[in-house]
């Protein structure tokens, strides 16, 4: 499994890291992960505005999918056959979300254990270069000759946790229960404390991890982030006009 997520992943990214130091006037290694970064989300566009489109959908029955279940709280199979029902006539697939991160976890894997393994030492293996791929003759760690990347950056931990918040907030609605009059329920309460964790805890971890990192990793988490606030905003207009 290792040698196939090697073949099939690390060596592809790694390949185009190189690829993109050499063809960059002065070998401007954080420029090359901005590009990088952008190139594998865009490859993955498809599948993440499949899953955000089956998200907002859910959202949009969640009113009927919480009736349901109080409805049919004493029926298991009436609300099994029930929502299966109102799946199909959104056209929803419940398992599409999970299916599509499955896809797309062992890229962004091999994305950042390239940039973790090369953003410093930036000593490529030709070994592992393909054969029309060049070792860079210049490496710069010097982004845009303004942040140097071999270090830590408190400001780019900053600017990871600030828009992972960002992220957050729009991937997690705020909470409505589902009667206004009685207790909420035990689900309710767990979704309440993950969207809690999501918004506060998760942003905050982020900024710790891309402190802690390197420059470089913050960066990509930067580019990564932003990019998913604007795939998030662009899908919900698409959603919408339609």
């Amino acid at each position: 499994m290792l040698e196939l997520f090697h073949t099939a992943v690390y060596e592809p990214i790694y390949n185009a890291l190189a690829l993109i130091i050499g063809s960059i006037p002065g070998g401007d290694v954080g420029v090359a992960i901005v590009i990088l970064t952008l190139l594998v989300r865009l490859l993955l566009f498809p599948l993440s505005f499949a899953a955000i489109r089956t998200q907002m959908t859910m959202r949009e029955i969640d009113p009927l999918m919480k009736k349901l279940r109080v409805d049919f709280k004493e029926n298991k199979e009436e609300l099994a056959k029930r929502t299966m029902a109102l799946f199909k006539e959104y056209k929803i697939n419940p398992f599409a979300s999970f299916f599509l991160i499955l896809i797309q976890l062992p890229v962004i894997i091999g994305l950042y254990t390239v940039l973790i393994n090369e953003s410093k030492v930036l000593s490529f293996d030709p070994a592992t270069l393909y054969s029309f791929v060049q070792v860079p003759a210049e490496t710069s760690l010097s982004f845009l000759g303004i942040l140097d990347l071999s270090g830590k950056s408190i400001i780019l931990a900053l600017i990871v946790a600030a828009t992972q918040f960002l992220f957050a907030k729009l991937m997690t609605p705020p909470h409505t229960p589902a009667s206004t009059s009685a207790a909420p329920s035990l689900e309710e309460d767990i979704q309440k404390s993950m969207s809690i964790q999501m918004r506060f805890v998760f942003p905050v971890l982020m900024g710790i991890v891309a402190y802690a990192a390197s420059s470089s990793i913050a960066l990509y988490f930067v580019v990564s982030n932003t990019f998913s606030i604007g795939q998030e905003l662009f899908v919900r207009s698409m959603y919408g006009k339609r």
